[in-house]
């Protein structure tokens, strides 16, 4: 077996411990002023704060691979996919939190959240497959077989997050559907088929290492990681906030953009990593899992962490335009799942994801976000109606769904027979054969 030049370079521990060091230098002006009691500029201190945030999560990142060696190939996706995400958890319960005592946070944690989960369907999905054709000129991306109960799920808690706008607020109710939603995904992923996990830059560092110190290394990064998000999360969410407030900018926009692509931009990166090298098909599988993971623990703690922070049990509450974020929200995400439901992904809808979300951001007329989400919803509705393979596709999810729920073999054959294969070969594949 022959190595390209790029994996020669990655498995080099100098640069392996040069990029570590790096992330832990970007983690410790905003833990060291936290502890200080710092409290400067607005801008200054979003940026001190958000850079430790993108170092903490780069870290996470890494350890979250690392522990794929020592737990299920398939609940390690699940815990993977959970982990890069939780820095946008912290910044969103902070919001959340402190909307009990001020309702403009309510709209900035639904900013935040509905942001995050545009940012990695509208740039997360369509990169990945857009790197593959560019790179290696793969016309699509496949998922495997098993990862229908991820689209499932997603659709499940799409549908139901169309009915959140109408009711106007986000409940209790409404936590106890996604979290169901949320644990039945986990509990699927535990019991899918494993995959060996592939390694790379600071991760490949530490799991090179023996198994003592490779669970004690990787347990010190999540711990020094999350200490380090726990104690930036508040200031840089306030410090968005402060920075529109006193630069005459839409603070809704900076919470709904800066913060998830600061929170959410090591996942991205190592997903276009894995596209690079001719495997993207793990990016995407990483990606796809972090906006199940983010369609319903994420959506559905809002609402818990409100009423914590109240005292009592409560609804969060949208005003009229968060109503509209989440339900332009919801429609970008069923166009995703009608695209991907035969478990490809191919440049062209990878392409219309990534110019309508380029072209919802900067339209310029009012009442533009209404008319991108009819436009998602149509669409949806229109590739069913004319390709028979996405409505076999989906009638076949239930299917999946009983499969995971059941873990019985007569339901696994039944879901193969439901569920459309992914085609064979495809040049990422080859290409990644040949490394």
């Amino acid at each position: 077996m022959t190595t390209t030049a790029s994996e020669e370079r990655d498995v080099r521990p100098g640069r392996q411990r040069v990029s570590l060091a790096v992330a832990v230098a970007l983690c410790i002006p905003g833990a060291v002023s936290r502890i200080a009691g710092f409290h400067g500029d607005p801008g200054l201190m979003a940026l001190i704060f958000g850079l430790s945030i993108v170092g903490a999560a780069f870290m996470l990142s890494w350890a979250a691979e690392v522990a794929q060696l020592d737990i299920s190939a398939g609940l390690a996706i699940a815990l993977l996919a959970f982990i890069a995400v939780l820095p946008e958890y912290a910044v969103d319960m902070v919001f959340a939190w402190k909307a009990a005592s001020d309702p403009t946070h309510a709209g900035y944690a639904v900013a935040n959240m509905t942001g995050a989960n545009r940012l990695l369907i509208g740039v997360g999905w369509s990169v990945i497959a857009l790197v593959a054709w560019l790179r290696f000129r793969a016309r699509k991306v496949t998922l495997e077989r098993g990862q229908a109960i991820e689209l499932a799920i997603l659709l499940l808690a799409t549908l139901y997050a169309f009915t959140i706008p109408l009711r106007g607020g986000i409940s209790l109710f409404d936590t106890a559907v996604f979290v169901a939603l949320f644990a039945v995904y986990v509990w699927a992923a535990a019991h899918a088929e494993s995959h060996e996990p592939e390694l790379l830059g600071p991760a490949r560092l530490v799991g090179n290492l023996a198994t003592g110190p490779r669970r004690f290394w990787m347990i010190v990064q999540f711990l020094f990681a999350a200490a380090v998000i726990i104690v930036s999360a508040e200031p840089f969410a306030e410090g968005l906030v402060q920075s529109g407030l006193q630069f005459g900018i839409d603070e809704f926009l900076l919470v709904q953009w800066l913060a998830p692509l600061a929170s959410e931009s090591p996942e991205f990166l190592v997903a276009i990593l894995f596209a690079w090298r001719g495997n993207a098909a793990a990016g995407l599988r990483a990606i796809v899992s972090s906006t199940v993971n983010q369609w319903t623990l994420l959506v559905g703690t809002l609402a818990l962490v409100y009423s914590i922070a109240s005292g009592h049990p409560a609804t969060l509450p949208l005003d009229g335009r968060q109503a509209m974020e989440l339900f332009l929200t919801s429609a970008q995400s069923l166009f995703a799942i009608v695209l991907i439901v035969m478990l490809a992904l191919n440049w062209k809808g990878a392409l219309a994801l990534f110019v309508l979300f380029i072209a919802q951001i900067v339209a310029p007329w009012e009442g533009a976000h209404l008319w991108f989400a009819v436009a998602y919803i149509v669409m949806a509705i229109g590739l069913v109606l004319v390709d028979s393979g996405r409505r076999a596709a989906l009638l076949g999810l239930p299917a999946a769904m009983k499969m995971a729920l059941s873990g019985s073999a007569a339901a696994a054959e039944l879901a193969d027979e439901s569920v459309p294969s992914p085609s064979p070969a495809h040049p990422e594949s080859r290409a990644q054969s040949q490394a």
